[in-house]
């Protein structure tokens, strides 16, 4: 009984250990600087939009995206590649199912706006492919190599589900079943994707039939405060018109946002205040709090049907 009991300890504080570390300390009152956000200090903010603070296994989870998109792509064969624009990194990912004129659920994939590519994130593919969906990953520029732009990065995310719009014919899909999920800085830029005057762009106001936000950023006031700004050239401009939570009136559709209850406090209360103000616009939206995961550990729940996102997303398609 006294070795069972020392296991059950050595277990909990084991776990204990785990918890804390995914928690970044609190300064003391004393060593707190002005407040610049809430009741964040600089370094406060700025850790809340960094997250190694909050997730110390990111790079395993990492490896994991990579290696178990390799894993499916053993089994559901490569996707076709095909270009969308003019530049070598615009072109999409298409892992097809065999379903005739199938929907179409496109992912925007994140990477703090300057990291990530399509092939990574195929370990979602399967979720989909399985249930009759053609699952498209697009590749865009990031905002390294657009010199602090993000506004190159939200044009070819644009360009890119117009695209899928105009040509799902030659693929056999349905241009009218076009649903959109993404994660983390993806998420932002879904956001704004969803909230686009797409009439502008000669297309249905409602081409997108369905979202799935996950960790994201729908007001970029702090993200601006925070230690971004050293690599995101922020403007009011830029931040007005990329802030899709101030032109909730162009958001068209049913939307999902979720989050993980491990992630940084911003990114919790950012998709909180934006859930809050989608209903507060009178449009249909769910909310999800997955118990127990980090911002890292939430996209892997769309690669399992029965997952969190995986069920959510499915039944949002009408294909659970």
């Amino acid at each position: 009984m006294n070795h069972r009991r020392n296991l059950l300890m050595a277990l909990g504080a084991s776990f204990a250990s785990n918890a804390l570390a995914q928690t970044p300390p609190s300064p003391s009152p004393s060593s707190k600087g002005p407040i610049i956000w809430g009741d964040m200090d600089q370094t406060a903010l700025d850790n809340a939009y960094d997250q190694s603070f909050y997730a110390p296994n990111i790079k395993q989870v990492q490896i994991r995206y990579a290696s178990n998109s390799d894993i499916t792509r053993s089994r559901l064969g490569n996707p076709i590649r095909l270009a969308y624009g003019p530049t070598p990194i615009e072109a999409l990912d298409v892992y097809l199912c065999k379903r005739p004129k199938a929907p179409i659920q496109i992912f925007i994939h994140g990477g703090a706006w300057r990291a990530g590519l399509a092939k990574n994130f195929g370990f979602k593919a399967e979720t989909f492919v399985n249930a009759g969906a053609h699952f498209v990953v697009p590749d865009f520029i990031n905002v390294t190599e657009s010199n602090g732009d993000l506004m190159p990065m939200i044009n070819q995310v644009r360009y890119s589900i117009a695209w899928v719009y105009r040509n799902a014919h030659t693929f056999n899909g349905d241009p009218n079943r076009i649903y959109l999920s993404s994660h983390s800085s993806g998420a932002h830029l879904a956001g704004v994707a969803l909230t686009t005057d797409w009439a502008k762009m000669g297309l249905p106001k409602d081409i997108i039939k369905g979202g799935v936000l996950c960790s994201g950023m729908y007001d970029l006031q702090p993200v601006r405060l925070s230690a971004r700004s050293n690599y995101v050239k922020f403007t009011d401009e830029i931040e007005n018109a990329l802030s899709s939570q101030r032109h909730l009136h162009l958001l068209n559709t049913p939307i999902i946002v979720a989050h993980g209850d491990m992630e940084t406090p911003e990114f919790q209360r950012q998709s909180k205040d934006f859930t809050k103000a989608v209903k507060d616009a009178g449009k249909p939206v769910k909310y999800i709090l997955g118990q127990g995961y980090n911002h890292f550990e939430m996209p892997e729940t769309y690669a399992n049907p029965y997952g969190i996102l995986g069920k959510a997303t499915l039944e949002q398609m009408q294909l659970a």
